[in-house]
């Protein structure tokens, strides 16, 4: 079995191996993975910090050994908490741009290291307090709508619940379905700033997620990152007062 890591700022996961395929998540700089199958220009992994699975294009990996993969899921590194953030090649001086939430590998003083690769960083990093936790989702206020997609300039439902849990410290798996089964069940009556408020389809499928707001509200990705209001039904559109999303289920996960 083989190994990689991202050292792009954002490359994207997607369902089939190619161009065309559908994007079902991406990759921020610094996550590590397995690499389960090859063809010619395209590999399948599976993520290490929420085993998500999916194909990415052969050019845009890294490799890595079993020893740094074990040695990445070993430590709990830091993450970037500006909006976006350079890293400058020590050997090159090229700049990189990586996005919010990208993970730091062995951070010290000002330097992180990829193998042989170093690279100088001087933003902001991530508190890693679930105290924070407001600060980190206004800043993705008003960022556009994309399926799969986990940064300010294109992010879904469920990667906006991720991202920002994780600045906070908090590791949270990558699809709605899959984060209500963590936390402990709360009732609307009950409900405090920061649980996570599920929805569900026609088909009584989980399909939205978002975050508990101030005082009947929630704040989720539906077309923009956007605060709406919360009812016993469900979200309540801001603009047109029309019911979007039908309530199933409130998680507490921090206390």
């Amino acid at each position: 079995m083989e190994y990689g890591i991202n050292i792009l700022g954002i490359i994207p996961l997607r369902k089939e191996p190619q161009d065309q395929s559908e994007i079902v998540s991406q990759i921020l700089f610094g996550q590590h993975f397995k690499i389960n199958e090859i063809k010619p220009k395209w590999i399948r992994i599976q993520l290490a910090d929420d085993n998500y699975e999916g194909w990415i294009c052969a050019k845009q990996y890294h490799e890595i050994t079993y020893e740094d993969y074990d040695n990445l899921n070993l430590n709990d590194f830091p993450k970037v908490g500006d909006k976006l953030s350079f890293l400058e090649d020590t050997s090159s001086g090229e700049k990189h741009p990586i996005p919010l939430g990208s993970t730091l590998p062995y951070f010290h003083q000002g330097t992180i290291r990829i193998r042989q690769k170093k690279y100088k960083f001087n933003g902001t990093i991530a508190s890693d307090n679930p105290k924070d936790l407001e600060l980190y989702a206004q800043y993705f206020l008003n960022s556009p709508y994309l399926w799969g997609g986990k940064s300010i300039l294109g992010i879904d439902c469920s990667g906006f619940t991720q991202v920002v849990f994780s600045l906070c410290g908090i590791h949270l798996p990558r699809d709605a379905y899959q984060q209500e089964e963590f936390g402990e069940t709360v009732q609307l009556s009950h409900i405090k700033p920061y649980d996570l408020v599920f929805f569900v389809n026609d088909k009584n499928r989980i399909h939205h997620v978002g975050i508990a707001w101030g005082k009947n509200q929630i704040i989720h990705a539906s077309g923009q990152v956007r605060i709406d209001q919360l009812t016993n039904e469900g979200i309540i559109h801001s603009s047109n007062n029309k019911l979007t999303h039908r309530l199933h289920s409130i998680k507490r996960i921090i206390e």
